[in-house]
C-alpha cells in the first residue's frame, strides 16, 4: 500500500488548498514588490522624507512670506523639515545667517541674493561641503545647483516694448524714466539692461532717467517729483518692481498727470500691485505671480533631494512664465494673501 492510502480524503483537500494558498500569497507578494508605481514612491518618500531645507530671503516681505507660505504647506505634506532665517534687509545679518545655516548641514539651501557678490562666496562653499543651493530670482555671480525665478532680462524687453508702442515713433515726447531696485541686485541690473537696450533701438526715444530706488516707494516718489519737474512732457516710467512704484504713481498723480504718464511695472503678483491697475495708478503690471514661483522652488528642491549626484553637478533653471495684468479681468495673475 502506497503512503498516500494513509491520507484521509480531508487532509489530502486541506493540503491541497493551503498549497494553492501559499502560491498565491506567493505570487501576490512578487507582483506587490514588482509593482512600478510603489517602487517610484518608496524611492521618492526615501529621497526627501527626513530632510532639512534651510531658506535665507533678503526679508519676510509679502512676496517672501508667500514663497515660505507656499514652500512650508509642501514640505510638511513631504515631511521635509524647512528652517526660515529674516535678515530683515540687513545684509550683514543675511550673510551670517547663510554661513551659520552652511555649519549646520541641511541637505538644501535656498536664498534669495540682495546682491551679485554678498552671498557668493558661501554659496560655493556650501556645495563644496555637499549643500545644494538654489537662488531665487535674484541670483548671484556664482551658479549653483538651481535657479528659481523669472526670466528678468525677458521682462525688461517685454515693458521696454510696452513703452516704445506707447512713446515711440515720434508719436509723443519719447521721454521714458526708468526706476531701478538696487542698483547691484541682478535682478534690477538684468532687467534695467535689457530695457535699456531695447529703448535704444529707436532713436526717437530719450531715457531722461535711469536710477536706482533701492525698493523704496518714498525715494521712488522723490525721484519722479524731480523728473517731473525736469521733463513735465515725460511720456512713461517702467520700474522693475510693484511696491516701489506706488511711490512714483502718487507723484505722478500729484503733478496732475495720471493717466498721461504710461506707467509699466514688474510685478511678482501682489494684491496690491492688481489695485493700482485696477484704479488707473499703473497702466500695465507684468506679474511672475509669486505663488507659482514657490511651487516651483518646491519642485526645484525635490528635483534636487532625487538627484544622485553631488552639490554642484548640476545647473537646473525653473523659469517662470509672466503674466500682464491690464484690468480686473487679469485679477487671477495676482496671488491672495491669506488671512
Amino acid at each position: 500500500m502506497s503512503s498516500r492510502s494513509f491520507l484521509s480524503t480531508g487532509t489530502r483537500v486541506a493540503l491541497a488548498t493551503l498549497a494553492i494558498g501559499v502560491a498565491g500569497a506567493a505570487i501576490a507578494s512578487s507582483a506587490d514588490a514588482a509593482d512600478p508605481r510603489q517602487q517610484l514612491f518608496e524611492k521618492f518618500e526615501s529621497a526627501v522624507k527626513g530632510k532639512k531645507v534651510a531658506w535665507v530671503p533678503v526679508w519676510l516681505g509679502v512676496l517672501e512670506s508667500e514663497w515660505t507660505r507656499v514652500m512650508q504647506q509642501n514640505f510638511d505634506n513631504y515631511g521635509i523639515e524647512l528652517t526660515v532665517r529674516d535678515p530683515n534687509f540687513k545684509s550683514d545679518v543675511q550673510l551670517q545667517a547663510v554661513s551659520t545655516l552652511i555649519n549646520e548641514k541641511p541637505d538644501i539651501l535656498v536664498v534669495q541674493n540682495p546682491t551679485t557678490t554678498l552671498l557668493a562666496r558661501e554659496l560655493k562653499r556650501a556645495m563644496s561641503l555637499g549643500i545644494k543651493v538654489i537662488q531665487v530670482n535674484m541670483s548671484s555671480n556664482t551658479t549653483t545647483d538651481a535657479y528659481v525665478g523669472a526670466d528678468v532680462p525677458k521682462m525688461g524687453r517685454l515693458l521696454a516694448k510696452e513703452a516704445l508702442d506707447a512713446c515711440g515713433g515720434g508719436k509723443s515726447s519719447g521721454k521714458v524714466a526708468i526706476l531701478q531696485g538696487e542698483a547691484t541686485a541682478a535682478y534690477s541690473l538684468d532687467m534695467t539692461n535689457a530695457a535699456t537696450a531695447v529703448l535704444k533701438t529707436d532713436p526717437s526715444i530719450d531715457i531722461v532717467s535711469s536710477q536706482p530706488v533701492n525698493w523704496d516707494a518714498n525715494k521712488a516718489s522723490e525721484i519722479t517729483t524731480n523728473v517731473l519737474q525736469q521733463h513735465p512732457d515725460l511720456c512713461a516710467i517702467i520700474s522693475v518692481w510693484g511696491p516701489q512704484t506706488a511711490g512714483a504713481a502718487q507723484a505722478v498723480k500729484n503733478a496732475g498727470k495720471l493717466g498721461k504718464i504710461k506707467i509699466f511695472v514688474a510685478s511678482d503678483g501682489q494684491p496690491a500691485d492688481c489695485d493700482m491697475v485696477e484704479q488707473g495708478l499703473y497702466t500695465k503690471n507684468l506679474s511672475y505671480t509669486a505663488d507659482l514661483q514657490g511651487e516651483a522652488i518646491v519642485n526645484a528642491a525635490l528635483a534636487l533631494l532625487q538627484d544622485d549626484r553631488p552639490a554642484g553637478s548640476t545647473q537646473y533653471a525653473f523659469y517662470t512664465t509672466n503674466y500682464w495684468v491690464s484690468g480686473p479681468q487679469d485679477r487671477q495673475y495676482c496671488f491672495v494673501v491669506p488671512e
